[in-house]
């Protein structure tokens, strides 16, 4: 019976956890915040000139991948020039915002 309530309380918790760990951010905040994000993420087939790479559609990425990247950016441990410039500028409060709009798939358009 001990072992029942300890496995069904860990259950819990791998359930709970990871629920606690998104990003907190505004979606409309984030809307307006991300303007210059959709000149590049929000266009479809957009590429890089150089070096050349498919940019990324992030609508519907996870809050919280979102946020980790655009701090990685921020503080210069993911390297990419622009992307740096670009989230260099954003407070922290900026930040969860834009990740929050971009993982509501319904506010940033998900399937256009």
């Amino acid at each position: 019976m001990r072992l029942t309530r300890i496995a069904i309380t860990g259950a819990l918790m791998a359930l709970i956890v990871p629920l606690g760990a998104q990003a907190e951010g505004d979606p409309a905040a984030g809307r307006k915040a991300a303007e210059t994000c959709l000149g590049c993420h929000g266009i479809k087939n957009q590429k890089n000139v150089y070096p050349t790479y498919r940019v990324p559609k992030i609508c519907g990425q996870n809050s919280q991948y979102l946020l980790d990247a655009l701090t990685g950016y921020a503080n210069g441990d993911r390297p990419h020039g622009t992307m740096h410039a670009q989230a260099a500028t954003l407070s922290e409060q900026a930040r969860q915002d834009i990740a929050a709009y971009f993982a509501d798939k319904a506010a940033c358009g998900k399937g256009d």
